[in-house]
């Protein structure tokens, strides 16, 4: 299989790897389109909705059998594509709400809060979910498919998790007409006790960000 054939129609769209595919694709393309900025007004709503149905491909990889890969080492894939720029395009975007804190493993106890960043979160499950989709394209679905499965319990399917947290917050916020805790001036290197982070959170009004961010506010 190659580039061009990622939808060629001797493919079954019934075949688990081809569905798993097109919705790490989706994402793929969606989120680069959320960056470019050109319609800033719905990023939020669009955002919650891709991040919702990648998480249900992360679901099906999650309860799938383990997969194990038809070579004992993974193939060089060569230097990983740069996210930085997208990164950064996140990042002005979603300034008002990029910041957000989040407990790392909520099994751990007595774990406290750490401020994260959705741009940086979603740049990262970009980057696992092109690892796998390089080896799809090549034709090595079932190590795209281990890839995709093992990084998911590993890295995005926690870090696409907490995404959608933050997400589904804001805009629950918005629509719900309750003030926004934005976390002013923190710094994600910092690993912050949740006191501290009660402390510097500074108080938004939902209506201050429900307009440039495309949501509605209940009257």
């Amino acid at each position: 299989m190659s580039d061009a054939t990622l939808h060629a129609t001797s493919q079954d769209p019934d075949d688990f790897v081809v569905q798993i595919a097109d919705q790490v694709e989706s994402f793929l393309v969606a989120v680069n389109e959320v960056a470019k900025g050109d319609e800033p007004d719905s990023a939020v709503p669009f955002l919650l909705l891709e991040v919702s149905q990648l998480l249900l491909a992360g679901g099906r990889l999650g309860a799938h059998e383990d997969i194990v890969p038809e070579e004992r080492y993974e193939p060089d894939l060569g230097p990983e594509a740069d996210v930085d720029e997208l990164r950064e395009r996140l990042a002005v975007m979603l300034e008002p709400i990029d910041v957000y804190s989040e407990v790392f493993d909520p099994y751990e106890p007595r774990k406290a809060p750490v401020p994260a960043r959705i741009s940086d979160d979603l740049a990262d499950v970009i980057t696992d979910l092109r690892h796998g989709m390089a080896h799809y394209r090549a034709g090595r679905t079932t190590e795209a498919l281990w890839w995709w499965q093992f990084s998911y319990f590993s890295n995005w399917g926690s870090t696409a998790s907490a995404t959608l947290r933050a997400l589904q917050s804001v805009v629950a916020h918005v629509r719900l007409n309750q003030p926004l805790e934005e976390l002013n001036g923190l710094d994600t290197d910092q690993d912050l006790g949740e006191e501290v982070l009660a402390e510097e959170a500074g108080k938004v009004m939902a209506e201050e960000i429900a307009g440039p961010l495309g949501l509605r506010t209940v009257k």
